[in-house]
């Protein structure tokens, strides 16, 4: 790649990390590939807000637009910006810019999280948030060095026999850059040890392994050594929702994505994901999503054709 700077790239920068994704992503689709985490987004025309779980990693955005919403703040992003996720959280995301002949291209990279702790403690840096400064998601200009690397990792998937040696050490590289680069503050307050930020992160990690069980606040605030009102304050800085509303939006994208990919009926759905009583599942799964699940579910089908 020939030299550019640091900040501020364009379209014509991002154009050859485009032209990849496009090679491979050649329909609309969700396309995750064979390097662990990376998966390329294309899309034909303007879509739906769609509530989704952000996961930790970095998302960019190389031809059109999308933008994103967590809690009351709109985040958009185009090419030459990246959008960090720090922590796993509840996002309400669309592409807001693309067509036919100029179609939205994207990816996302996600981080083993106890990477990113390893390396952030071999770099040393200091954390330099207060709690109160802390979002979830940022966008920031793309650093020419992380869109290099970017191209690396993609051009990786020519050579399939380098993917499991060589891409752990390219997404390491995206890492460091990252965490001593723009978005590094965000990411340094989650993984410092002992911060308010980093417990509340392990205990969204927790939900999201065990979000069909019932919640015991008690226990929950007790693995992030905080009373149940002070763990409640936390959690809502860092998601932007109570724990109770976290917990029912992981049970519902779980639900909707149940009945949408294997074709399973709304309350057993339901039951799967921790709902004792049907009407409650379709209740709260209307609110969440504008509709009862079976209409929901119908227009999403009718949607993807």
């Amino acid at each position: 790649m020939q030299a550019a700077s640091r900040h501020n790239l364009t379209y014509s920068d991002t154009g050859r990390l485009a032209d990849l994704v496009s090679q491979t992503a050649r329909t609309e689709c969700d396309l995750h590939t064979a390097i662990p985490g990376l998966s390329f987004h294309r899309r034909h025309s303007p879509t739906v807000p769609l509530h989704c779980i952000y996961g930790l990693g970095i998302g960019v955005t190389l031809q059109g637009g999308k933008q994103a919403m967590v809690g009351e703040e709109i985040l958009t992003y185009s090419p030459g910006q990246s959008m960090v996720t720090s922590v796993d959280v509840p996002v309400i995301s669309n592409v807001i810019e693309a067509s036919h002949a100029h179609p939205f291209l994207g990816l996302m990279l996600t981080f083993d999280s106890t990477v990113v702790m390893q390396l952030a403690e071999r770099l040393q840096l200091s954390q330099r948030l207060k709690d109160d400064e802390f979002r979830p998601v940022t966008v920031q200009s793309l650093d020419a060095y992380i869109l290099a690397a970017l191209e690396r990792l993609v051009a990786l998937l020519d050579e399939p026999c380098l993917i499991k040696t060589v891409a752990p050490l390219i997404t390491k590289e995206i890492i460091i850059r990252l965490l001593s680069g723009s978005h590094g503050p965000q990411l340094m307050h989650v993984v410092s040890a002992g911060s308010p930020s980093q417990h509340i992160a392990k205990a969204v990690a927790w939900l999201k392994q065990n979000f069909r069980e019932a919640l015991r606040m008690d226990d929950l605030a007790a693995t992030a050594y905080m009373s149940p009102s002070t763990f409640r304050q936390h959690f809502r800085a860092v998601t932007g929702m109570s724990p109770l509303q976290y917990q029912k939006q992981l049970r519902l994208q779980a639900a909707r994505h149940m009945m949408l990919s294997q074709n399973i009926d709304a309350s057993s759905a339901g039951g799967l994901v921790g709902y004792e009583s049907s009407s409650q599942f379709s209740r709260e799964y209307s609110r969440l999503f504008g509709e009862p699940p079976q209409r929901d579910i119908k227009r999403m089908r009718l949607h993807s054709i």
